[in-house]
Parts: structure tokens; C-alpha cells; sequence
């Protein structure tokens, strides 16, 4: 009752109250998913094309790079027109990052979004409103596929949950209306798993969303200690690869199906397993997605006004397909995402640190940080490879420290390894954070 009154009285009221119309764009997408995907692709193009106009008349960037490309909005009559424009990076995003904003804002009124991405590197974005809006329709209808539904408990094994930086407000809102428990992945022990796990026995929430790591530790706890009584309407694994072997384990524990979900910061939900799970769905009501032949995945943010990201390289591969999922959504697919995985690291109290936690809490804190990698040499050394710009002086070096003792304790040491660049392994994948010590005491647990 308590999840039915949440879904149909609370979130409607808050969203009327706040002025926010979301809900409204998530009855919109729930049926326009089943759109046949010459429909699909018809509406993306006129999207595309208003975007590009856009960008065009307000937004200093693209109109002097593709000047010199020789390119024009009307050159684009279908969507592989696309191609001819120039790509983005974030090198791109980090040297002209002003010069990317639309002039029809004020700056100070867009989102602001600060990310370290899957990368490394950080950056900053700005969204208007709207947009954030109608991204948050999408995550909400891909989320539902995974069997949760809107207005249920949710129990989130996460880093740094965002409801702590809005103090009392942000506490009753998450107690009265998220409804979620966190599992902070900033500080893995025993002993937090473990309260955790008397929260969700007690709380049975409809969704148990997180890092595929973080996941997996979390169904090996719940396996040692012979707790099978968990079970989800879904469970939203994202942020890093999701492994068969730790789909497995985790599905056999919680005894619900993972749905595998991929997006980033900059742009939001990129692309969801369905119900099938056999491959994922772009949000192609959002994004357009261009897949070049060495799979490096390119996104154009098709609602983001404000800070419009065209032919943005996100940096991660992945394998393209041209299957029509059984679900009978028109929506295009990728088979799978070949380009992002993290290690944990482990602290000498025992603890386990996310990597994706670990980043944000490193690479977008160090000012002067172009690209950061974290390796674990030993469980009391840490190596900080760094691609440093030249904001990074003195100060910079001291926060790394404050930032090793505030994590790891004062007994962990720390060299920092100034470098022109982080290159990528063989796969195109790029590690941020490499603990062969974190990846030996994981595999003693699951044991």
C-alpha cells in the first residue's frame, strides 16, 4: 500500500509542487517505445537537426569548428550525414569548456554536473533544465524494465550518496519520497555489509541498484552468511562491466534477473538491457549513437540545450547490432559494453573502496588534474599516475596527501608519477584505479 500511495499520491505531488514535469514526459515515452524503428529513427532526425541548428546560432564552439571542417546543419538530410562533422573529445570539452555553452542561457542558471567519468578525466558540464527533465523520464522508463516500479523502496550500493550534501531537506526527502538505504562503497567492511543487509531484510526494497563490483561483493556476503530470503522486483547493475560469472552469483543469491544498464555523467542513461536481456536499448529518445568501426561509441545529446554534446567520444568500445529486440521495442540496440571495469582497492583496516567512488573523490578534487590512475602497488603504497594542466602546483600535491590520509590512514604512503599520458590497454579500455591486492582478498571472499 505504502509503494502504491508513494507511486500515485507522493511522486505526482512533489513533481506538481516542484514544478517538475517529468512524470507527464514518462507516460509520453512508455509509449513511444513500441514505435516501429523507421519511427524512431524519423523523430531522432528531426532532433538531430534541431540540435544542430542550435548549436549553430548560439554556441561559439561548433560554429567556428565547423566552419573550418566545412560543414552546415542543412548539409544533414539523414542521420549518416552526421558523419561528416568533427568529433568531440574531452580534451575538447576540458580546453573550450565556456565556449561550449549556448548563449541563449546564463550559465549561472544551467546545472552544473562534475564528473570524473569512466575515464579519469574530469569535467564539467551544464544542463538546462528541461533537459534534465526529460533524461529523468528516460532513466525512469528503463528502470521499470528491470521489474521495479516508481514508488518503491530502492536500496542503492553506491558511493557517496547524494541526499547527505542537502543536510535535513535531503534526508526527509530520501526518507519520505527516494526511500532509499545505502550501501557506501567508499567504506566496504563486514560490518557495514552487514547492517546493510538487516536494512533490506527489513525494508524489502523493489530495487537493488549499483556498481557490478559492489553488487557482487554484496551477494557473496549475503551467500556466506546464508541470507536467501532477499528478493528484488529488480536489481540495476551499472557504471562498470558486468561479468557473466558475477551476474551468476548475484541472480542466484537475490533470485531476480540483473538488468545491465550504461550510461555517464555527461549525457545521463546511454543505453539498458530490457526484459529479454540480450543486449541493450539506446536511449534513442535522448541520444543518437554512432558506432565507427573501432567501436568507439560517439553520443549527440539530443535535449541538452544548454551544453550541447555533439559526436561526443564518450571512451568506451562497444559492439554495435542491428537486431529488433523480441520485446517488441523499435528502440536500436548495442550488443554489449567492452570498454569500462574498475578494481576496488583495500585499505589496511580491511575496507574495500570502489574505484568509480575512489575517482570521483580524487580526480575531481586535485585541481590541475587532466587524467588520474590510481594503482594499489601494496595494501601500504599507492602509485597516483597524473596527466596534470597547468593549474597543478603545490596545493594540488597537498590535497592528493590529505586525500590519501583521510582515505587510507597515516599509514599508507604515496608516491605521485607526473606523466604526458594514461594509455589504454590493447581492448581500448582505460583503468582508473588497478589493485591486484584488492582482486586477491575479493576472491577470498567469494570463496
Amino acid at each position: 500500500m505504502l509503494d502504491a500511495l508513494n507511486r500515485h499520491l507522493m511522486h505526482p505531488f512533489m513533481a506538481w509542487r516542484e514544478g517538475r514535469p517529468h512524470l507527464r514526459y514518462l507516460k509520453t515515452l512508455q509509449k513511444t517505445q513500441f514505435d516501429a524503428p523507421e519511427v524512431i529513427r524519423a523523430r531522432q532526425l528531426e532532433a538531430l537537426k534541431a540540435q544542430l541548428k542550435h548549436a549553430w546560432d548560439t554556441v561559439p564552439y561548433y560554429r567556428a569548428s565547423w566552419t573550418q571542417a566545412g560543414v552546415h546543419p542543412s548539409d544533414v538530410r539523414e542521420l549518416a550525414d552526421l558523419e561528416a562533422f568533427p568529433i568531440v573529445t574531452k580534451a575538447d570539452i576540458r580546453r573550450h569548456n565556456r565556449a561550449m555553452v549556448s548563449s541563449a542561457f546564463d550559465v549561472t542558471k544551467l546545472r552544473e554536473k562534475r564528473t570524473s567519468g569512466s575515464t579519469g578525466v574530469p569535467l564539467t558540464i551544464y544542463c538546462d533544465e528541461p533537459a534534465m527533465q526529460w533524461k529523468a523520464a528516460c532513466t525512469i522508463r528503463s528502470d521499470e524494465w528491470s521489474g521495479y516500479r516508481l514508488g518503491q523502496r530502492v536500496a542503492k550500493v553506491w558511493g557517496n550518496p547524494e541526499y547527505r550534501h542537502f543536510g535535513l531537506k535531503g534526508r526527509l526527502r530520501n526518507y519520505f519520497l527516494d526511500r532509499a538505504v545505502y550501501l557506501d562503497t567508499l567504506d566496504l567492511n563486514d560490518q557495514r555489509i552487514t547492517e546493510f543487509t538487516r536494512a533490506i531484510r527489513r525494508h524489502r526494497p523493489g530495487l537493488i541498484f549499483g556498481h557490478a563490483h559492489s553488487l557482487y561483493l554484496l551477494a557473496c556476503a549475503l551467500k556466506k552468511a546464508r541470507v536467501f530470503d532477499v528478493r528484488p522486483n529488480g536489481i540495476i547493475s551499472t557504471a562498470m562491466i558486468l561479468h557473466d560469472w558475477q551476474r551468476a552469483v548475484i541472480e542466484q543469491v537475490l533470485g531476480c534477473k540483473v538488468t545491465n544498464r550504461y550510461g555517464c555523467e555527461e549525457v545521463s542513461l546511454i543505453a539498458s538491457e530490457c526484459e529479454e536481456h540480450s543486449g541493450l536499448h539506446v536511449n534513442a529518445d535522448s541520444i543518437y549513437a554512432e558506432v565507427p568501426s573501432n567501436g568507439k561509441l560517439l553520443v549527440t545529446d539530443l535535449c541538452n540545450r544548454g551544453m550541447p554534446l555533439i559526436r561526443y567520444q564518450v571512451g568506451d568500445v562497444v559492439v554495435p547490432s542491428t537486431r529488433v529486440c523480441k520485446c517488441g521495442r523499435g528502440l536500436p540496440m548495442i550488443e554489449r559494453v567492452e570498454g569500462r571495469d574498475a578494481d576496488y582497492v583495500l585499505t589496511p583496516a580491511g575496507h574495500l573502496i570502489s574505484g568509480i567512488s575512489l575517482t570521483e573523490n580524487f580526480a575531481v578534487l586535485i585541481p590541475g588534474t587532466a587524467q588520474v590512475q590510481i594503482v594499489q602497488e601494496s595494501i601500504t603504497q599507492l602509485r597516483i599516475r597524473l596527466v596534470a594542466d597547468d593549474a597543478f602546483n603545490t596545493t594540488s600535491r597537498q590535497k592528493i596527501a590529505d586525500l590519501v590520509r583521510d582515505t587510507f590512514g597515516d599509514t599508507v604512503a604515496h608516491d605521485v608519477e607526473l606523466v604526458d599520458a594514461i594509455p589504454q590497454e590493447p581492448s581500448g579500455k582505460y583503468r582508473f584505479c588497478i589493485s591486484k591486492v584488492a582482486r586477491d582478498h575479493m576472491e577470498a571472499m567469494s570463496a
